[in-house]
């Protein structure tokens, strides 16, 4: 899946009239999608992660969402889980410095400037469509960054890149 593709998987899921898929979920199911990962449809694992975990205004669910997907990803090609790990942190990590750059946050509440565990900025928030302007764009940011990884050259290449890049 290609990152228009992906943007447009993205828009399709967040934007449904039914609102089953937050940040996380989205996230999470377009890159699992996009990296052919089994059940990549399934976010259910990724629910809770909406709102900066559970609401909590911590990491935005575009990151965490990602996270998982990138976490799989490396599992699925190194076979060594040590390596695997380094390598889902790196890629990690490196998203989290590009999306803060970006949008001058990484917290759901300092992105949000609201507290999603009250139900009047909840419903503030659901109202006002700040979700399907502002999140969307975090979600789609993420997902364009990452789903270039599908390609193995891509995904070889930026661990090159970022093991340069410590040393």
């Amino acid at each position: 899946m290609d990152e228009p593709a992906a943007a447009e998987r993205v828009r399709e899921l967040f934007l449904d009239e039914r609102n089953g898929s937050g940040c996380a979920e989205t996230t999470f199911a377009v890159l699992a999608e996009a990296f052919g990962l089994p059940d990549g449809g399934e976010a259910a694992a990724a629910m809770a992660l909406n709102g900066g975990v559970a609401w909590s205004g911590g990491t935005c669910g575009a990151i965490t969402g990602a996270a998982m997907a990138v976490g799989l990803l490396a599992a699925r090609r190194i076979g060594d889980h040590r390596l695997a790990k380094r390598a889902a942190r790196r890629i990690t990590a490196r998203l989290i410095d590009e999306f803060e750059a970006e949008h001058g946050a990484v917290a759901c509440r300092d992105l949000l400037g609201m507290d999603l565990r009250t139900e009047e900025q909840h419903r503030a928030f659901i109202a006002g469509g700040i979700w399907r302007g502002r999140c969307l764009l975090q979600v789609e940011f993420s997902v364009r960054r990452l789903a270039p990884l599908a390609d193995e050259a891509t995904w070889a290449r930026t661990l090159r890149e970022l093991d340069r890049a410590r040393t």
